[in-house]
């Protein structure tokens, strides 16, 4: 799909925050080429404003700007209306990309697996539940009633309000290339899955397709929730990464015929890599206090350090069809991810498994309801802990990006010690009063 500005009255701007929330502006299109200014100190503002001192920030150096420009391959009808169009932004800072920018990380992540000599092609699948107002709390949210509701479901017995319907079409005239939806393992939870895209562009189309669903569940007067475990009792929801590299010659590369799990070197390399920084890689894919209520054994979640051959009980699956389809699908993260920072981030680790010729175990092949296997590590149980194992992995702070590092745990300190003065737990059977205000209205 092919637009330009002169074909819409408003442009909407849209960048991911460090939080991994849409923030932008609309603009004319007369302007649009131009971009526009943010204040930096976005970077260093928790979900209710409260501003910090975060490495980036700039709120100690007089707030300053960063200059988005619009990346114009990105620009597409927006699901609003048929006058805007929506396109995702580059950040700068002096003139330079804006290093704490997820998106700017991203792309240094993808030139990196240039310089290697691959092509990275990414497919995400994304989860979460359909909300609707809970009449018996006073602005309270419940999973939309469904008692007919049925893991793959589909039509009116999956969804009898019709908002599946409402995504699948909408995503279509927006030029999002939807390869299935369907609901998932629990009473209004559904599925997404997008094509597999280069990764910077697939990264694009889910932070966007995330806003957008959101968004038409909000005119219904529902809503939409990707967070992580909103409903302690019942299943999470997850965001999978799936990712795969071609050579330069543009062929497969983690596919081997000769190999007796029709895998290659590169492959284990970056099983290695994933294994090796997964509980570092765990605060970045599952970087909210909440995302620890579902990353636990029996959760189908990336609680472990292992892999297998299709088998969802591990943190690093591999399909069993191979050949071409040969790809590595990291279960690791939730929809509150910044997505282009998680994306980056498990790219990062597996790069780092070729770079350093991490050797790979044998796949895991028991149940994997208690356990991920003998010996093998487990991320922490919390933000806080999952922070310290992100600050003890140097080589991964170096590889994904010291500075956006910085920032990630300045600000993710403060919202895990918040957490912790309030005295609760997330052992309870329901969702704490900081997780429904921190959490809920924005993921």
């Amino acid at each position: 799909m092919s637009n330009s500005f002169d074909d819409f009255t408003r442009i909407r701007m849209l960048w991911p925050d460090h939080l991994g929330l849409a923030r932008g502006k609309y603009v004319p299109p007369r302007l649009a080429p131009k971009g526009s200014g943010f204040c930096v100190t976005t970077f260093a503002m928790a979900y209710d404003r409260d501003l910090i001192p975060a490495p980036g920030g700039h709120l100690l150096e007089g707030l300053k700007d960063v200059h988005g420009m619009i990346d114009a391959d990105t620009l597409r009808p927006s699901w609003e209306d048929d006058r805007t169009g929506v396109a995702v932004v580059d950040l700068s800072l002096d003139h330079q990309p804006y290093a704490v920018s997820a998106r700017t990380v991203l792309q240094r992540g993808i030139e990196a697996w240039g310089q290697l000599g691959y092509t990275v092609k990414v497919g995400i699948e994304l989860e979460g539940y359909l909300l609707e107002p809970d009449a018996e709390v006073d602005g309270g949210w419940r999973r939309f009633v469904n008692p007919r509701s049925f893991v793959y479901g589909t039509g009116p017995l999956g969804d009898p309000s019709g908002f599946l319907d409402d995504v699948l079409f909408t995503a279509e005239g927006c030029g999002f290339a939807v390869e299935s939806a369907n609901v998932e393992f629990d009473e209004s939870q559904f599925e997404f899955t997008l094509e597999y895209d280069d990764a910077l562009k697939a990264a694009d189309d889910i932070f966007l397709f995330r806003v957008m669903v959101r968004e038409l569940a909000i005119r219904r007067g529902l809503d939409f929730t990707f967070l992580g475990m909103p409903f302690p009792g019942v299943s999470g929801s997850g965001l999978h990464v799936n990712f795969s590299l071609l050579d330069r010659d543009g062929n497969p590369a983690l596919v081997d015929e000769s190999d007796e799990l029709g895998i290659s070197a590169l492959t284990r390399r970056c099983l290695g890599g994933l294994l090796t920084h997964h509980k570092a890689l765990s605060a970045i894919c599952a970087p909210t206090v909440n995302a620890y209520r579902r990353l636990q054994p029996g959760q189908l979640a990336g609680c472990w350090a292992n892999w297998g051959i299709d088998h969802r009980n591990v943190t690093n699956r591999l399909p069993a069809e191979g050949g071409n389809s040969m790809r590595i699908e990291s279960r690791l993260a939730d929809g509150a991810v910044n997505v282009h920072l998680g994306v980056a981030a498990v790219l990062a680790a597996a790069r780092l498994g070729v770079e350093h010729d991490v050797a790979c175990p044998p796949p895991y092949t028991d149940d994997g309801f208690e356990d991920g296997g003998g010996g093998v590590d487990r991320c922490a149980v919390s933000l806080a802990g999952a922070l310290d194992d992100l600050e003890a992995d140097e080589a991964f702070i170096a590889g994904l990006g010291p500075d956006v590092v910085a920032n990630f745990v300045f600000n993710k300190r403060h919202e895990a010690e918040r957490f912790a003065a309030t005295g609760d737990t997330i052992g309870g059977d329901t969702l704490t009063a900081f997780e429904h205000s921190q959490y809920l209205p924005y993921h």
